[in-house]
């Protein structure tokens, strides 16, 4: 994807809008994404903790699967926001790959500033994709 700074900043202030959405009465770390597909459409997400803390669920997945779950399965870019641009989880790592490794991603803090920008392939070296499977 060529840069688009306006693109860019649109994301993060989408991903920021989700981070406030963000349920994390335990961890206190809130979490938005945005997921911009290669139709245009984007998709947020939020990360939603639970007291049973495997059945919580990160913001960057939670983004990933509305836009699968409408049908969208191209992915542009995926930006994440956090207080201090923490980077996904080896989790969301591996979600993203499914869906592309030359999807951008843009790390940032919760004022906008992107901290770091590289694709899924440079996130996740030998990251296990759908071609590893045998085909039946």
């Amino acid at each position: 994807m060529p840069e688009n700074r306006e693109v860019f900043a649109a994301l993060i202030e989408d991903a920021i809008k989700a981070q406030h959405r963000s349920y994390a009465p335990y961890s206190h770390y809130q979490v938005g994404a945005a997921v911009l597909t290669a139709s245009g459409k984007v998709f947020t997400g939020a990360n939603v903790e639970n007291a049973a803390y495997p059945a919580s669920m990160c913001a960057e997945r939670v983004a990933i699967f509305k836009a699968v779950s409408e049908g969208e399965k191209n992915f542009t870019a995926i930006a994440v926001v956090t207080s201090n641009a923490g980077m996904p989880c080896g989790g969301c790592r591996q979600v993203m790959a499914e869906f592309g490794m030359d999807t951008l991603v843009l790390i940032a803090d919760d004022q906008g500033n992107i901290v770091r920008k590289l694709t899924v392939r440079e996130l996740l070296p030998g990251a296990f994709t759908p071609e590893d499977l045998p085909k039946a």
